[in-house]
């Protein structure tokens, strides 16, 4: 079933974010397993959450891609939950 990440960025600002997305969107589109990806600020820096079909899939992503990209002293807290059910349009 799929699986839910929700990521707390602390200190991540919108232009590293945008920086980030951007070298990443076209990649993560075509990245096996990627259903879904959204953003935004939260208390003291950001929130991602995404939907990924595998727990294998998203990490894979984040330690192949996101990982190696992150601003010096940024430490996503990541959290994956398998999903029970997952409706989509």
């Amino acid at each position: 079933m799929a699986v839910l990440v929700t990521a707390e960025v602390p200190g991540m600002t919108p232009g590293a974010y945008d920086r980030m997305v951007t070298a990443l969107r076209d990649k993560m589109k075509h990245a096996r397993g990627f259903i879904a990806h959204g953003a935004g600020m939260s208390d003291g820096g950001w929130r991602v959450v995404e939907l990924w079909e595998t727990t294998e899939d998203a990490t894979k992503w984040f330690t192949e891609n996101v990982q190696p990209n992150l601003p010096p002293g940024i430490t996503p807290k990541r959290t994956l939950v398998t999903l029970h059910n997952l409706i989509t349009k």
